[in-house]
């Protein structure tokens, strides 16, 4: 059945993220056109073929349509949005290491580029609503400012006020955040600010962190994709700090549930911000993750240790309480079987990864 949308365009539609927010509306019956620059390989300076794979996924899906260009190039894409009902901004530089190495790169991408999907948008004629992709990076290490608990596998919140997670109102200012979280703030403000402003239809949704099948995940970059696929292909794996670091995961699928939440929902919500995470149910540190592929794979890979990450935050979770409220949103597939749904689709396309 067709959504309440027509054509959407969808930024960076050939990443992980993209491919199945496309693939979800391409069932919808909906016309689908995808902008991607195909540089994520190149960016991360990785082998990877992930964006050939994904493409050559996405041909055989129906009514997509692929321009090769950039978020950059503010010409094309106002001609690309001039038709368009609702665009799904996905394309950003994703790796805090990558952007402290190249923070002019990560800037232009993220924060400049945002700034062109919303003029797009904005002068439009179809005046499409937007999903801005944010991030938790949005929060810095004010979060590293809240006292914690030490546990034998992973760490907690120690600020029972704080036991449902991070809420959207938490401190964003006078603390330290990378290049990375710098750029995707200055775009979820920017994102913020035209639905004031100008009245755009935006909804903001700052992502914990999301997994599941054709997530070509790196060692900088989809921390849970890369140790699956290091377990499952015998690859060594280095753990940063004592690998009790903690996050909320939230399975592809939720996400894509989440952006047709909102689509739905636009005039309603515009403007409005909402964390986008497993929540505190859904939970893993990296030693858990580890216990848990062993488990399902049957092997355990050569684990080195090294120092902490600058910016590593040690214990992410997001606070989903608005979004299950306003949104009527909440994730469904628990991490034991979106780890195992990943794994499989890494055995099935382990050729992919030699």
């Amino acid at each position: 059945m067709k959504s309440g949308i027509g054509r959407i365009l969808i930024t960076g539609g050939v990443g992980f993220i993209g491919s199945h927010i496309a693939e979800f509306y391409s069932k919808k019956k909906n016309d689908i056109v995808i902008i991607d620059n195909l540089s994520r390989a190149q960016l991360m300076g990785k082998g990877y073929e992930a964006f050939s794979f994904n493409w050559n996924y996405l041909k055989r899906v129906n009514k997509v349509t692929l321009i090769k260009g950039d978020v950059t190039n503010f010409e094309k894409l106002k001609e690309i949005c001039s038709d368009v009902d609702a665009i799904v901004h996905a394309a950003a530089q994703t790796a805090v290491t990558v952007s402290i190495i190249n923070p002019r790169t990560d800037f232009l991408i993220n924060t400049l580029g945002t700034l062109n999907v919303l003029e797009a948008a904005r002068m439009s004629k179809g005046s499409p609503s937007v999903i801005y992709l944010s991030t938790n990076k949005c929060y810095g290490e004010n979060v590293n400012k809240i006292p914690i608990k030490k546990g034998k596998r992973g760490y907690s919140f120690a600020d029972d006020g704080l036991k449902n997670g991070i809420p959207e109102g938490f401190p964003v200012d006078l603390c330290g955040h990378s290049p990375y979280g710098c750029s995707k703030l200055a775009g979820d403000l920017y994102a913020q600010d035209y639905a004031q402003t100008y009245g755009l239809d935006t909804g903001i949704l700052r992502l914990s962190c999301v997994y599941g099948p054709r997530q070509f995940g790196v060692e900088d970059q989809g921390w849970l994709a890369w140790f699956t696929i290091a377990t499952v292909m015998g690859k060594p794996l280095t753990v940063y700090g004592d690998g009790k670091q903690v996050r909320d995961v939230l399975y592809i699928s939720d996400l894509v549930n989440a952006c047709d939440a909102f689509i739905e929902r636009k005039k309603q919500l515009s403007g409005e911000v909402f964390n986008i995470g497993g929540g505190r149910q859904n939970t893993l540190s990296l030693l858990e993750l580890l216990d848990m592929l062993e488990q399902l794979t049957g092997r355990r890979s050569k684990i080195s240790s090294s120092d902490w990450r600058q910016s590593d935050q040690k214990v992410y979770i997001s606070d989903i309480s608005k979004a299950k409220q306003k949104l009527g949103w909440s994730p469904k597939v628990g991490p034991r079987e979106g780890v195992k749904k990943l794994v499989n689709w890494v055995l099935e396309t382990r050729n992919l990864f030699i």
